[in-house]
């Protein structure tokens, strides 16, 4: 063991393999391969070995990896072992999209590193869910639940309230995680009491390929026109603000960018679901004292932050136009609750949860 370790932190998904290296001397380097299978990397293992090379000489003393689900672990993050790799093996089906990605992720750096290899849930942070909130109303023999997501950047977002909010940190706080993927977290005293996803990533608010919620009787309708697999890649792949802009495109920024009406129809759709939800997680929380915005969309889109809190005075939340097209760090005017831009580092938590479970 090193006195300062060299951490990789990699989250390694279906279509893409982002990294980070954390060097002795506190320095970090950011490595991104997009759109795997589509021009170089034509596949993880390549863009793997395109890692290798870019970090030059520099090798791990530990790994850190984003598992979006940990299925029942409320334990943050966990050594990975023979065992702890097989009990992953068995969740797969609860996180179909992400799962097999974050495992190959695992498996490709044995291959290539003789290290220590932590993975970190983004599920475990939602352990300190009350009933009322996991509690799903079906049978309990059919064994299912609400899990909750995106809680390894939830977990960063909420580290960083005390220094911005000071004593309103520990208030009722909704944090809106928006980019590709989307949910929103209520936390109370900075732990997550309610959160919008439930038993996989694909419900709660729309996403960029993902419906969000659905009524029961939409899918029995799909399911009695589909095969398994057709209705799967459905779910995953051709719902959401893909299917809202009648598939010009599941991207924000493009469709921000788009004169269509289409466009303009699933910003504004996505925009209203995401006010609603706001205020539903505000009035189970009896009144919320913060919002706070994380995400690529949540982060870089001031017309959505705009459009959603437009709706959101009768919770004394209100933009400053000019603090929110700059995208400050508070962005609510002075007569108003606090509103805040918080950017995610999901990286920067892996970092410090592999830390603390090697070191």
């Amino acid at each position: 063991m090193t006195a300062f370790p060299v951490i990789l932190t990699v989250n390694s998904g279906s279509s893409s393999l982002k990294a980070s290296l954390f060097l002795t001397d506190g320095t970090r380097h950011d490595f991104r391969f997009e759109h795997i299978g589509h021009g170089f990397p034509h596949d993880h293992r390549e863009a793997f070995d395109a890692l290798i090379r870019a970090m030059g000489d520099t090798r791990p003393n530990a790994i850190g990896h984003r598992m979006v689900h940990g299925g029942n672990v409320t334990d943050a993050a966990r050594r990975v072992d023979d065992t702890e790799r097989e009990r992953l093996q068995h969740i797969v089906a609860l996180a179909p999209l992400h799962l097999p990605g974050n495992l190959l992720g695992i498996d490709l750096c044995r291959e290539r590193f003789d290290v220590p290899q932590v993975a970190c849930f983004d599920t475990a942070f939602h352990a300190t869910l009350p009933e009322l909130a996991w509690r799903l109303p079906l049978p309990e023999r059919f064994g299912l639940r609400r899990y909750g997501f995106h809680g390894i950047n939830y977990r960063h977002v909420a580290s960083q309230l005390p220094a911005l909010l000071g004593d309103a940190a520990r208030g009722k706080i909704v944090v809106a995680h928006l980019g590709n993927g989307a949910s929103l977290c209520l936390l109370d005293d900075l732990q997550s009491v309610d959160t919008t996803m439930g038993y996989t990533p694909a419900g709660g608010i729309p996403m960029g390929t993902r419906s969000g919620d659905l009524d029961p009787g939409v899918m029995l309708a799909l399911a009695a026109q589909l095969d398994t697999e057709a209705l799967s890649h459905l779910v995953y792949h051709e719902m959401g603000l893909l299917a809202l802009s009648n598939h010009e495109s599941n991207e924000m920024s493009e469709l921000l960018a788009s004169a269509t009406p289409a466009a303009r129809f699933a910003v504004d759709y996505f925009s209203r679901q995401v006010r609603g939800a706001i205020g539903a997680l505000a009035c189970k929380a009896g009144g919320i004292d913060a919002l706070v915005f994380t995400g690529g969309i949540g982060e870089h889109a001031a017309p959505v932050r705009q459009s959603i809190c437009d709706g959101l005075d009768l919770l004394g939340l209100r933009l400053d136009d000019l603090a929110n097209r700059e995208q400050r760090t508070h962005i609510g005017q002075t007569t108003s609750k606090p509103v805040l831009i918080v950017p995610a580092d999901e990286e920067g938590m892996i970092h410090r949860l592999t830390l603390d479970t090697i070191y």
